[in-house]
């Protein structure tokens, strides 16, 4: 019988995670909101002419307002957002599912509060997410003037999917904390009890 995929990925991220991997996931990911994102959408508000941001960061469902954005960056703007796009967008997605799904890895291994199986393969959902929400947005940047409400609505059932995936992952990551710090302490209780009996 053939192996699933996801097992196959799950037994990799498994052999991949350790401190080493964590702490240089770590720092890649640190470095794009630090400086390639935080540097991209400077320069898409400077050739936009005013403080637009990224279509990308916006919250809630609003196809309207996406294309109102898309409207008000300007020729400059949207040819150099459609390179963010192809480029720094498609790397960071991966470094930060990579990041989380080892970080998960190391959280939940040989835990008996370890939600389900998969669990460690949720931060890929927000990554292929991202990747359909990016799509879409390179899609209306290189399609204007022409404006598609039909994409814009796409775009945003996949950022609010990227979202919502997302604090599911980091809802997780808080209850295996929460969890493993309950288990330490009550392990640190059995040794003192241990001690003074």
């Amino acid at each position: 019988m053939k192996e699933l995929p996801m097992n196959s990925l799950i037994r990799t991220l498994d052999r991949i995670a350790n401190w080493k991997s964590l702490l240089l996931l770590l720092a890649l990911y640190v470095s794009f909101p630090a400086y390639w994102l935080k540097n991209a959408e400077a320069t898409i508000n400077q050739l936009a002419g005013k403080t637009i941001g990224p279509v990308d960061l916006t919250m809630g469902f609003d196809p309207a307002r996406t294309l109102g954005m898309i409207a008000d960056y300007g020729p400059a703007a949207r040819d150099y957002y459609t390179r963010v796009e192809l480029t720094i967008d498609v790397v960071y997605p991966l470094v930060y599912a990579l990041f989380l799904a080892v970080f998960m890895t190391l959280l939940f291994r040989g835990k008996s509060f370890k939600p389900f199986g998969w669990v460690t393969l949720l931060p890929f959902v927000s990554q292929l997410f991202d990747y359909l929400e990016n799509a879409t947005i390179v899609g209306l940047l290189t399609s204007y003037p022409a404006q598609s409400y039909g994409l814009a609505v796409l775009c945003e059932i996949f950022k609010l999917a990227k979202w919502l995936s997302f604090g599911l992952v980091m809802g997780l990551i808080v209850y295996g904390l929460i969890r493993l710090l309950i288990s330490a302490m009550q392990g640190r209780k059995q040794t003192i009890r241990g001690t003074l009996s």
